[in-house]
């Protein structure tokens, strides 16, 4: 997931599809890249569980995938709560005289 956020047409890709579900046309737009550029990019948010996407008719609409960012979330949480409990940990230890 880390690696699929690395590049930033990624990150702006996730920026565009916090507003909703889009199709590419519309996610291309917000993007200074072409349309088969954003469907590589997709493809690899896809591959990495952060974006989902739903046929509708001859369009593909694609929408952040809230279980991917809850992952994603998880994963950077467990080191602020390492760092807390070290944290706590040097808090409670008596400096050396």
């Amino acid at each position: 997931m880390l690696e699929a956020l690395g590049h930033r047409n990624r990150r702006r890709i996730l920026e565009v599809l916090r507003g909703g579900a889009k199709p590419v046309v519309e996610i291309a737009r917000a993007l200074p890249v072409s349309r088969p550029a954003v469907s590589l990019h997709l493809r690899v948010l896809k591959d990495a569980g952060l974006v989902v996407d739903r046929v509708e008719g001859t369009r593909r609409f694609y929408s952040v995938n809230p279980k991917g960012l809850e992952t994603l979330r998880g994963f950077l949480e467990s080191f602020w709560t390492d760092a807390l409990a070290r944290f706590a940990e040097a808090a409670a230890t008596p400096p050396d005289d």
